[in-house]
């Protein structure tokens, strides 16, 4: 599943490489994945894109008129083709051809993705294609003027992201007080802090040397703000490390470089013993039980 730095790296990257270009071709190849008709569809073709943007595990496009939502979930995977002669995979449910565009990459674009060999030159028509085998997750069409749901991303379902500068150490202690219940369940909670699911949430409570199963309301204070400082440290140095390994391949998850998540077995790089891992729910959670309390 696509997580907070994951797709932090995509934004910038797909941010840089395509505002100021306009829309030639919109394709649907898996009409299921779609919220929307394909007139509207029709309708984003000749539209400049202004932003590509992240805001929790959403991705947004903002047009000359329209918007665009991407939810991939837990499957979907987003690939930057520099051209319509690069091989699209397998399962490609969604297809955005763009055209040239006069200048390079907008003021506004990260400054890592300076100078990127990966990055599309003016003259060229990249595309944006969403490939996605189980069709779980989806792209909405929000042309202007039409009310369509988004599911989670409404005022009420997506709380600060968990790497944004408003979310001070204060803000946490404040927000954790209303959400009870184990602690891996609170940091999956898109309603608490947004962007961290199954992976980085066991990153997060090894870092901080905390079991997942263990219930906020016997957390102390200091534990609390171990917790914050987790979260911070653990995302921010994900985000670096993917800058680093992701591109051009950003449909490629990369999760080599994870402490515990998915290592079962194996010796925990702090204390050497064995990490233990459980599934339930189709969800793997990995942890260590001689270092984490």
């Amino acid at each position: 599943m696509p997580e907070l730095p994951d797709l932090v790296i995509l934004a910038d990257a797909f941010h840089a490489s395509l505002v100021g270009r306009p829309v030639l071709a919109v394709a649907a190849p898996g009409p299921l994945t779609v919220r929307g008709t394909p007139a509207e569809m029709a309708a984003l073709v000749g539209q400049r894109l202004l932003d590509f943007h992240r805001r929790g595990k959403f991705l947004w496009l903002e047009f000359d008129r329209d918007r665009v939502a991407i939810n991939a979930m837990l499957t979907g995977r987003i690939q930057l083709a520099a051209s319509p002669a690069v091989k699209k995979p397998q399962k490609t449910m969604f297809v955005m051809s763009f055209g040239r565009r006069e200048d390079g990459p907008p003021a506004s674009a990260a400054e890592w993705t300076a100078n990127a060999t990966w990055m599309p030159g003016p003259e060229a028509f990249p595309e944006l294609r969403y490939r996605d085998p189980t069709q779980m997750g989806k792209v909405y069409l929000l042309p202007r003027g039409v009310e369509r749901n988004v599911p989670g991303a409404g005022p009420n379902d997506i709380g600060p992201d968990a790497n944004d500068d408003a979310l001070t150490l204060e803000v946490w202690r404040e927000r954790i007080r209303g959400h009870p219940g184990e602690l891996k369940n609170l940091l999956r909670n898109q309603t608490f802090v947004a962007g961290i699911g199954n992976a980085y949430s066991d990153e997060i409570l090894h870092a901080a040397r905390l079991l997942p199963s263990r219930k906020r309301g016997t957390l102390a204070s200091e534990e609390v703000d171990e917790l914050y400082r987790a979260t911070r440290v653990t995302l921010a140095n994900a985000i670096a490390t993917l800058r680093d390994r992701v591109p051009p391949t950003f449909e490629t998850q990369v999760r080599d470089f994870m402490a515990v998540h998915n290592r079962g077995g194996q010796p925990c790089p702090r204390c050497g013993q064995r990490v233990t891992q459980t599934e339930a729910g189709g969800f793997v959670t990995s942890y260590c039980r001689n270092c984490q309390r």
